[in-house]
């Protein structure tokens, strides 16, 4: 076993791992990366979550009647022509300048770590730890799990061919995305459900309205179903629950995420974890190792690139002694690419009612905001705008933006927010014209108490 020895060893390669690593390389510091799949140089974000899944999503929307089989082998093709090449880009960002090692990483000691290669095993040294594994798909624990026909939201990107035929198990955000997406690349999308209420983190009509578009396009909606087991019949599977058996050509199980920790020998370096898994960390990113931090999904954070991003921020501060903390975040945003997608920020109409303020609310349909003109000439209407606002001092409580380029909108809500802007700010904002900016000039021009 080769020995190194090293100022900093960061483990895995996700958006703040590469970011932090690239920037104390840049001080002159020693620094180290590990990743255990040259697939996943540069993370999750970029190889198997966000910028894939949209581009298969844009994809999609594009179809236009075209041989659904023959059109998604194409768009799966493009797709991976393009993770390719941001795969290579973000390899060559730290190439050079960061010691870059390929193997599984495994705590030895509290600042010692075992790198196993395909070839060789070398034992690091660092003073600085910075773990940043990431999280990945949970699977249920039922009979047939583990069936050739049953996917996680990675491997369905590769399922070949596309299936006539494709149950979702699990109606979360990740859950809705994949099902509109398959429905419009021509798969019979069921959609399943465990509880009774669908999207219960959305407003009500806001849930309702999204259950209806959806199953416009072919998507079967099914609430109150728990999956209990699949069948694999060797021709297709049965995704039995507790009343109902539904026969799919595949079946995408988006249950939720977990940490991915398995492979660290934590417990070897004295890191703590939690009862989920993941590494608690206190405002400062610091495990309860000195020297030790996580950062990322890992920490058990909001499992959002952009927050990874901030966690390197944090981090940077950390180590450098200045001021940022986890706890300065404020009015961090969401968007579920949806067609059109949906943003929110701040409080839903629940939390409002429930904060013991006084709030205004405005709320319009976007078919009917004539300020808005932009949703017409693209032929996208659907959704609504809703802002929620302090009564007494006009500040911005939350949004929920359900419109094409809300994942843009949002962020302007999100820094009127930070920056405790009155609503006003928006409302006589003078904007681009036509854009989609233009509808807080109306919608915000008509405000109404919450009741």
């Amino acid at each position: 076993m080769s020995e190194l020895k090293v100022d900093v060893l960061v483990i895995g390669w996700g958006k703040a791992g590469k970011t932090i690593a690239g920037r104390l390389a840049g001080e002159g510091r020693k620094v180290a990366l590990v990743e255990r799949s040259p697939q996943m140089y540069g993370g999750a974000c970029i190889n198997i979550a966000c910028v894939p899944t949209k581009d298969l999503i844009d994809s999609a929307s594009k179809r236009d009647g075209q041989d659904p089989v023959t059109y998604f082998a194409s768009a799966v093709s493009d797709r991976d022509a393009l993770i390719a090449k941001l795969n290579h880009a973000n390899h060559a960002m730290l190439e050079g300048k960061v010691l870059l090692l390929d193997g599984v990483a495994s705590f030895t000691g509290p600042h010692s770590v075992k790198v196993s290669g395909e070839d060789d095993e070398i034992a690091v040294q660092a003073k600085t730890i910075i773990v940043n594994t990431g999280s990945h798909p949970a699977t249920l624990p039922i009979p047939g799990a583990d069936g050739p026909r049953v996917h996680d939201s990675t491997t369905i990107q590769h399922v070949d061919p596309l299936p006539s035929r494709l149950v979702v198990v699990g109606g979360g955000f990740i859950g809705l995305e994949f099902a509109q997406m398959f429905a419009r690349f021509g798969s019979q999308v069921t959609l399943l459900e465990a509880g009774e209420t669908f999207a219960p983190a959305l407003d009500s009509d806001v849930a309702d309205r999204v259950r209806s578009m959806l199953e416009s396009e072919g998507v079967t909606v099914v609430t109150g179903a728990r999956a209990i087991s699949f069948n694999d019949t060797g021709h297709h599977v049965d995704v039995v629950t507790d009343d109902q058996t539904f026969t799919s050509d595949a079946v995408l199980v988006a249950a939720g995420r977990l940490p991915a920790t398995e492979d660290l020998n934590l417990a070897a370096a004295g890191v703590a974890t939690n009862e989920r898994g993941y590494i608690p960390v206190d405002d400062q990113l610091r495990t309860n190792v000195s020297g030790v931090y996580a950062v990322g999904d890992v920490n058990g954070g909001p499992q959002f690139t952009y927050v990874s991003l901030d966690d390197n921020r944090v981090l940077w501060d950390t180590l450098h002694d200045g001021p940022r903390r986890r706890d300065d975040r404020v009015a961090v945003p969401t968007t579920t690419f949806l067609d059109p997608p949906l943003s929110q920020v701040g409080m839903t109409m629940h939390q409002a009612r429930e904060s013991g303020r006084s709030v205004l609310v405005a709320s319009k349909d976007v078919a009917t905001i004539a300020a808005m003109p932009r949703p017409k000439i693209v032929g996208q209407t659907e959704g609504l705008i809703r802002v929620f606002v302090d009564a007494d001092d006009h500040t911005i409580l939350g949004a929920t933006l359900w419109c094409i380029d809300s994942q843009e909108l949002i962020n302007l809500v999100s820094l009127a927010m930070r920056l405790g802007t009155r609503y006003e700010t928006l409302r006589d904002g003078i904007w681009t014209h036509p854009s989609s900016t233009e509808a807080f000039n109306e919608v915000l021009g008509v405000l109404e108490p919450l009741t």
